[in-house]
Order: structure tokens, then C-alpha cells, then sequence
């Protein structure tokens, strides 16, 4: 009888705690930025460091938070550099 109640006592608490990490999983989901990676994705992604930053993901993050200008991309093809300038116009507030 002893296991029977532990049994239920647990799986009690276990639907207890699921039902309220779903509550809290909707009420503190936060929508994630995508344009960070839309950025990365569109640059040539050789991690030279010849922008200055540590690598293509630094880069793409401060293009994004627009402390930083396209134009420091080295590698970048002048039609990769009008595309991402053309999505940071389009995708300026996320």
C-alpha cells in the first residue's frame, strides 16, 4: 500500500510541476531576434577578423545593433554588401 501511495504521490507532483512549467514556458516565453543570424548567413563567414571583431558573428551582431557599417567586410562582395544593407533597411526594427 506504501508504493501505491508514493506512486501517486509522484505522479501527482509530477502533473503538478508540468502543468506549471507550461504556464510559466507561455507567460515568460521572450520572441527571439532572427536578424542577427539572417546577417551571418549573408556574410562570407571566413572569421578573418580583418572588420575587427573576433569573427563574421560579432560582425553581423553589431551590424544589427547598427554600430557598425558593412563596409568593414573585407571579403564581403560588393553584392553581398548591398544585400545586407538592403535587409538592415527592411528589417530595421524586429
Amino acid at each position: 500500500m506504501e508504493i501505491i501511495k508514493a506512486v501517486l504521490l509522484m505522479l501527482v507532483l509530477g502533473g503538478l510541476i508540468g502543468v506549471f512549467l507550461g504556464i510559466a514556458g507561455q507567460k515568460l516565453y521572450v520572441k527571439e531576434d532572427t536578424r542577427v543570424e539572417d546577417v551571418l548567413a549573408m556574410l562570407p563567414g571566413y572569421n578573418c577578423g580583418g572588420c575587427g571583431n573576433p569573427g563574421c558573428a560579432g560582425m553581423a551582431a553589431k551590424l544589427v545593433e547598427g554600430s557598425m557599417t558593412v563596409d568593414k567586410c573585407r571579403p564581403c562582395k560588393a553584392d553581398q554588401k548591398e544585400a545586407i544593407k538592403k535587409y538592415l533597411a527592411e528589417h530595421a526594427q524586429a
